[in-house]
């Protein structure tokens, strides 16, 4: 039983990893893969809930302003079904430091939230 429970964290990890490489070079396909039918993307920020369609349309404007970013992320925590990661996203003009909860079943997010923690990443 431990030993599924460290590969489920490890396999989680991976397609954390996934997923930001997928963002960084906004890989509409490998997004959309990554994510369930029915996921639900909380931009706490924005005050905005996003469905997998809505999300995946979002990407034409996001791959403007990713355009010679850097994204770096470290997993926090795994806990009850939930990854929390801190992702560092360094903007050409800005950085912001935000925290990212992803809940993953089936080898797809099935629900995610993102909050900005610091208006820079000095603290990551």
């Amino acid at each position: 039983m431990l030993f599924s429970a460290i590969s489920a964290r490890a396999d989680d990890g991976t397609l954390i990893g996934r997923w930001y490489a997928a963002l960084l070079v906004a890989d509409r396909t490998e997004l959309s893969d990554l994510l369930a039918g029915d996921v639900r993307i909380k931009l706490d920020d924005l005050g905005v809930v996003q469905t997998k369609q809505e999300f995946i349309a979002s990407i034409d404007d996001w791959e403007g302003a990713v355009a010679g970013a850097e994204i770096r992320h470290r997993i926090e925590k795994t806990e009850g079904g939930v990854t929390t990661v801190i992702a560092c996203y360094d903007f050409p003009n800005n950085d912001v430091l935000m925290q990212e909860t992803f809940a993953i079943a089936d080898n797809r997010i099935t629900a995610s939230s993102q909050a900005a923690i610091a208006e820079n990443c000095d603290s990551y």
